[in-house]
């Protein structure tokens, strides 16, 4: 894929500790997760945020928490729209915040203003997953609105569908498998790394 990176893991400035890699000091921008439910946005959120030695913030329980009610009361009293009004608002709140990692909710890519403010305040990457891993991975949760019906291996293949071209344009592209959370994080962590260090040299 074209805006796929790989990572770099002979870089000199990433440094190890343990199981876990860290940068010398925290990652300058936001990093935002984005991606269908299921895709491991919170689990490699939390142990991304970790290794680059900045806060994790998971968008869809700040919402929840902005509103006092859970995601499936919000759609069920109010609807979609609704919700995804909200979600734009809070996403816009932590984007304008100090940096850290944010595990996005499913939709809330699909925004213009959203991506806008991500392009232009931290760096986006798509956890890019398969049908029957998303299925596995949602199959027990109640808690996806979206999923609520009876047939949701349609329903993801539809919004995989719909939203796919727009996660594509996010600025790196990791294909997720199920392998752990920690080494999807590993992985994109040396990306960014890179990143920096490319930054770097071209500022010499």
């Amino acid at each position: 894929m074209a805006n796929s990176r790989q990572p770099n893991d002979s870089a000199d400035s990433w440094q190890h500790g343990g199981n876990h890699g860290t940068l010398a000091s925290p990652f300058p921008r936001a990093v935002v997760l984005v991606g269908l439910m299921g895709a491991g946005k919170t689990a490699v959120g939390r142990l991304l945020a970790e290794r680059l030695l900045m806060p994790f913030v998971d968008a869809d329980r700040e919402i929840e928490t902005a509103a006092g009610l859970t995601i499936n009361e919000i759609f069920a009293r109010h609807g979609e729209p609704f919700f995804r009004e909200r979600e734009e608002k809070v996403m816009a709140r932590l984007l304008s915040g100090p940096p850290q990692v944010i595990a996005a909710g499913g939709g809330a890519f699909m925004s213009a203003a959203t991506r806008e403010r991500i392009k232009a305040q931290g760096i986006s990457v798509w956890l890019k997953a398969d049908i029957d891993l998303l299925l596995r991975r949602t199959a027990k949760r109640t808690h996806r609105p979206l999923l609520a019906g009876d047939n949701p291996r349609a329903v993801l293949e539809r919004l995989d569908r719909d939203r796919g071209p727009i996660y594509a344009t996010a600025d790196i592209t990791v294909e997720t498998t199920d392998e752990p959370a920690d080494l999807v994080a590993e992985r994109i962590a040396a990306i960014l790394e890179a990143r920096i260090a490319a930054a770097q040299g071209a500022q010499q």
